[in-house]
């Protein structure tokens, strides 16, 4: 049995570049699909949040037309109703990693307003990449990868990484309303960002960085993460 850390967004909201704060957190199909996958084989999950706050769900991803139906969006929030460690996180300051197997990243646009400038995540997310230890980071949630360039330089330059696209944000409604967009910020961050078919599953696995485009690549990306972890 391995131990994963989840490490999430602790904010229920996003600034948007008018100021407004459009009401989010974390993405539920990106929690859902890694969780199950890691308790079918046996591991143990721990949540860190910053200042370990119970994250927040973005309610419309709990929404029938993002799940399947009634029927898939019932399935989602009963995984979430019944997954303690969500209610118990513990404080990202308080993390070691000599603790933990593997590292993950669920997205939402949470990780966008907290994540993205949270210097201890940055070292976390540092650290882990040294470690060789698997590192799993999906859709918005490599806005974290923002804060691992504390001297202007990142690990994680030249590594292949995917995530949510500059497409896939124009056609959810927000790229015109963002400070900045999370494609763009990674092409300028030196990493070598992989884009796939808008809203379709697209994985990028790089030494020992496991990235996925979207919601739908989070049970593919859990999949690879569980083979990693033997």
């Amino acid at each position: 049995m391995s131990k994963i850390l989840f490490v999430m967004t602790g904010v229920d909201y996003w600034t948007l570049a008018d100021g407004t704060r459009h009401p989010t957190g974390y993405w539920a199909e990106e929690v859902v699909a890694p969780y199950t996958a890691f308790k079918a084989a046996g591991h143990e999950i721990v949540v860190a949040t910053p200042g370990g706050v119970a994250p927040t769900v973005d309610k419309g991803s709990l929404a029938p037309e993002v799940n399947g139906g009634q029927e898939g969006a019932a399935a989602i929030a009963a995984v979430l109703d019944a997954a303690t460690e969500l209610r118990q996180p513990i404080r990202l300051a308080d993390v070691d990693l000599a603790d933990y197997d593997a590292v993950y990243y669920p997205g939402g646009h949470g990780p966008m307003e907290d994540l993205a400038v949270n210097a201890e995540s940055g070292a976390l997310l540092n650290a882990t990449l040294a470690s060789g230890k698997p590192l799993g980071v999906v859709c918005h949630a490599p806005a974290a990868l923002l804060a691992t360039a504390a001297d202007g330089n990142t690990p994680f330059a030249g590594y292949r990484v995917t995530g949510f696209t500059n497409a896939e944000e124009t056609q959810a409604g927000f790229a015109d309303k963002a400070k900045w967009l999370l494609q763009d910020q990674l092409v300028d961050l030196g990493v070598d960002f992989r884009e796939g078919e808008p809203w379709a599953a697209h994985i990028e696995v790089d030494r020992t960085l496991y990235t996925g485009q979207n919601p739908a690549s989070s049970a593919p990306l859990a999949a690879e993460l569980v083979k990693a972890l033997g």
